[in-house]
């Protein structure tokens, strides 16, 4: 999935500094050792319906200042994969594994915890 958003970097010295956007692309992980009697993890409908909920709070803002978390996190891809993650797992619990943020074709920041 994707979304699309404007941000700047804060404590950044470079071209980041100041306002741009990104079509950013999101992969979500989940994973886990127990399948339900349909005999999958979780249904990808629940999965696609949830991030889409997350990827709403972000789509079409300026993350510095109308997304919360931004306001008192810098709005990294690093940060961005975190805010997913930690949404997801609200929903998912530790079936959550992974969120990766792609902010260009080649350069991707991807969030997890240790179990």
């Amino acid at each position: 999935m994707s979304f699309n958003g404007a941000h700047n970097l804060r404590n950044y010295n470079g071209k980041c500094e100041n306002l741009h956007g990104h079509n950013w692309k999101v992969e979500a992980y989940l994973k886990g050792n127990e399948l339900n009697e349909t005999e999958m993890l979780v249904d990808f409908t629940i999965l696609k319906k949830r991030l889409k909920e997350i990827l709403e709070t972000l789509d079409h803002k300026y993350l510095n200042e109308e997304v919360p978390f931004f306001v008192e996190h810098n709005p990294t891809s690093e940060n961005i994969s975190k805010y997913i993650y930690t949404c997801l797992k609200e929903t998912f619990g530790e079936l959550t594994d992974r969120v990766v943020v792609w902010e260009t074709d080649i350069q991707a920041a991807e969030y997890w915890e240790n179990d």
